[in-house]
């Protein structure tokens, strides 16, 4: 089965912490993985070779790899050059994700340049987060395989909702013939489900899920504001 087919009308769950998180850590993501695993995801989505391996040897779910690097001047961080490319694919990864936004690139590398370099050097799905309809439409002109509503919010030209972009997703799915991943601040069953019955080929869920610093935030918030009423 191919690995689209393998995630399609399912749940992503992204295993992702920060340094400066208590659960940082390959061991710990690929417990967390392993966790999601259980609960019945269908993939999973990490960050970094280090954690790609752990969670590749803690299960056997497709596995959406991208490697964040904030050293570059360019306005991109999400496996930004051919350098973190080549270490998430060796790292195991099913499907490589990448900023396709619009927003400049290292070394003035053209994205139609970037996806053209990939393709030619390795086998594997291509992905392109981005935040845009007209990414999007760029995005699949120019050869990525699927695309992901993931920097929706984050770059100056996306609006800043409180919630997921389903305009965006909306628009995406009229306009584009390639598989179409609802990514980014979806809290809820019910907003993951409604992504799906829109047509979302899978939905990717992470904070809501996997950082239990968000997650105990927002009760302590919600039960603040009881309190004041």
């Amino acid at each position: 089965m191919d690995v689209l087919d393998k995630i399609e009308g399912k749940l992503v769950v992204s295993c992702q912490a920060l340094e400066d998180e208590p659960l940082h850590g390959a061991d710990i993501m690929a417990k967390m993985a392993r966790a999601a695993e259980i609960g019945g995801a269908a993939g999973i989505r990490a960050n970094g070779p280090e954690d790609i391996r752990a969670i590749k040897k803690e299960v056997e779910l497709p596995l959406i790899g991208i490697e964040k690097n904030m050293d570059y001047e360019a306005g991109i961080y999400i496996t930004p050059t051919m350098r973190e490319v080549s270490r998430v694919v060796e790292a195991g990864a099913d499907i490589i994700a990448v900023d396709a936004t619009k927003c400049g690139r290292p070394f003035g590398q053209s994205l139609r340049e970037f996806i053209d370099e990939i393709k030619s050097s390795f086998d594997i799905p291509v992905m392109g987060d981005i935040s845009v309809l007209e990414e999007g439409l760029r995005a699949e002109q120019i050869g990525f395989d699927l695309v992901g509503t993931t920097l929706s919010g984050y770059t100056e030209h996306s609006p800043d909702k409180e919630g997921p972009d389903f305009e965006l997703l909306e628009d995406l799915l009229y306009e584009l013939s390639i598989p179409v991943i609802m990514e980014g601040r979806i809290s809820s069953p019910e907003q993951a489900g409604k992504a799906l019955d829109m047509g979302a080929h899978a939905v990717v869920v992470g904070s809501a899920i996997t950082r239990p610093r968000k997650i105990t935030a927002r009760f302590v918030e919600g039960i603040e504001k009881r309190m004041s009423l």
